[in-house]
């Protein structure tokens, strides 16, 4: 998966239905920053409702979740005293779906990314505040303190940790999507791919992985055949009518996809996952917090309190991104190295 780097990689996790244009529209008039704070999905009495508003890219699940004091005490003193948790999301202007974007009301903020800051707010015993931003301003957020942690599909990169501190809650994982009746699958060896016509988004992280990939087969003498298209609209076109074998991109992204196409005559499925750093390294997401803030340590020991009730299997669950989980949440795990970061 790309490394989150860049501004363009937002895009890249963008579907080109027509739920998604709109929510482009709608938030395109909010400008570079919002940080009008929501709350919607968290009530009172310890229960989050996860999925909310998703315009069908979840299931609607309400999850009881107590607060922990043990954990609410290893927080910082500023951010306890202070009752509340500020999320970053670096969701404008488009959104990226199943990740993070405007809901079916056309004003909340859901996805999985701002349901866990909630789940893990409600677990620390804060309340949580989300502020939506542009991918460039969630870190000026997180670096002036305006954000306390920025839960957006950031990936642990060696180049980050000099400036920010990490608990990872999610592998970061590209996919291989295909036709609903074809019977291909990635068996975790690139070999699979020779014969194959596969659709890949240009100047990405999983094109870069897939280029490498074909000139080790073409030195195999087997030739693996690279397409790129405008848009997602023309990818989905070309792989419902036969041009195309696969296209691989981002995990979330497929699963998004996958779901809006069930029980439709262009249904798709997965046919199997790669870490978005290659073959070598397990990429992860992780909570991103500024250096020295102290929040990575409680936010990380908040999500292993939800992975060990079950809370974690089912936020990942409802929004169709299992094949992302991890078993514990570290903190500033092994990233990309930096001449890949």
């Amino acid at each position: 998966m790309p490394t989150s780097s860049l501004p363009g990689r937002l895009l890249r996790h963008l579907t080109a239905t027509a739920a998604v244009a709109s929510l482009a529209l709608s938030l395109a008039a909010c400008g570079g920053d919002s940080d009008a704070a929501t709350t919607t999905g968290s009530a009172a009495d310890g229960t989050v409702t996860v999925g909310q508003l998703s315009n069908g890219a979840a299931r609607q699940t309400t999850l009881k979740v107590s607060e922990v004091k043990a954990l609410n005490a290893e927080l910082p003193a500023a951010v306890r005293e202070s009752g509340r948790l500020v999320i970053g999301v670096g969701a404008l202007p488009a959104g990226f779906p199943p990740l993070a974007y405007v809901g079916s009301d056309q004003k909340t903020l859901t996805g999985a990314e701002p349901d866990l800051g909630r789940l893990v707010a409600a677990v620390l015993g804060l309340k949580p505040e989300l502020r939506d931003s542009t991918w460039e301003n969630l870190f000026v957020g997180v670096d002036s303190g305006k954000v306390d942690v920025a839960f957006s599909n950031v990936t642990d990169t060696e180049e980050r940790k000099k400036k920010y501190e990490f608990a990872s809650y999610r592998q970061d994982n590209l996919a291989f999507e295909v036709a609903g009746k074809s019977t291909w699958n990635f068996d975790g060896d690139y070999e699979n791919l020779a014969g194959r016509t596969v659709a890949v988004s240009s100047g990405t992280n999983q094109e870069k992985i897939l280029l490498e990939w074909q000139a080790k087969l073409a030195k195999e003498g087997k030739k693996l055949t690279v397409k790129h298209y405008q848009d997602q609209n023309s990818t989905y076109l070309a792989l419902a009518g036969g041009r195309i074998d696969i296209y691989f991109g981002p995990n979330p992204a497929i699963a998004y996809h996958t779901r809006q196409t069930a029980n439709t005559p262009r249904a798709t499925r997965n046919a199997g996952e790669v870490s978005g750093a290659g073959q070598t390294l397990q990429g992860l997401i992780a909570a991103t917090a500024k250096k020295g803030s102290g929040l990575a340590e409680p936010i990380a020991d908040a999500i292993d309190h939800l992975i060990k009730d079950g809370q974690y299997a089912k936020w990942l669950a409802a929004w169709n991104l299992s094949n992302e989980a991890v078993t514990d949440s570290r903190v500033d795990p092994p990233g990309l190295p930096l001449d890949n970061s």
